[in-house]
């Protein structure tokens, strides 16, 4: 079993977490709430990963970063090193993966929210931001527990965003998936069995929460009624 490999990738996965939770929430408020006539375009892009093919986006992620653009020019300025085939390259290579798994379910959290409490909300004085902490953010907690694991679960499982942007770097950019590639590459069959069947394990209990979260109501596909 490659532990090294498996807590590197629970460190990205909870960093990815975390920022999109930071940076999701916002785009899915706005989606959700803005009058923007042209915001289908906004949402358009932020769904683009999930039909986008995974060499696609990490090749575009890869030319955006890279040493001759600005971003890349602009880090290696700052830190002394190059963007691409780093930890930090992987993370933001993979907070774009997963961006559409954390609005997405938030952003129909916040859809679902009786706009008639929002509107006394502001008739009783309350400003925009006390209004979404203190009324929408409250009732749409189902949904942020679901875009926070889904967009956890599905940054444990990337390869080929990780390997386009990150390599395999052992003890750097090697996740997961990138160590049971490996393993059945060079036939250790046992071995990449062993790492598959702690991802599939992992990948039921990820599912069976967000499924016991959600009994009522799916955040992701909302039941017919």
């Amino acid at each position: 079993m490659d532990w090294l490999a498996i807590l590197l990738t629970l460190k990205l996965s909870s960093l990815v977490c975390g920022f999109l939770l930071l940076i999701g929430t916002p785009i899915a408020y706005w989606v959700t709430f803005s009058g923007w006539r042209w915001k289908f375009l906004v949402e358009s892009v932020v769904a683009l990963p999930i039909v986008l093919p995974p060499t696609v986006l990490g090749f575009y992620i890869l030319v955006a970063i890279g040493s001759q653009s600005p971003i890349g020019r602009v880090w290696a300025a700052w830190s002394g090193h190059g963007l691409a085939f780093t930890f930090e390259g992987l993370v933001i290579a993979s907070m774009l993966y997963s961006l559409p798994f954390a609005v997405q379910p938030i952003a129909v959290a916040f859809s679902q929210v009786d706009s008639q409490l929002i509107e006394a909300s502001s008739v009783l004085g309350a400003s925009r931001l006390r209004t979404f902490i203190r009324v929408i953010l409250p009732l749409s907690i189902n949904g942020v527990i679901t875009g926070a694991v889904l967009s956890f679960a599905h940054t444990m499982g990337e390869f080929g965003v990780v390997l386009m942007v990150g390599g395999n770097i052992n003890g750097v950019t090697r996740t997961v998936s990138i160590a049971i590639y490996d393993q059945v590459q060079s036939l250790d069959y046992a071995a990449a069995n062993k790492t598959a069947l702690l991802l599939l394990l992992f990948s039921f209990v990820v599912l069976s929460i967000v499924y016991g979260i959600n009994r009522k109501s799916w955040a992701v596909w909302p039941l017919q009624r």
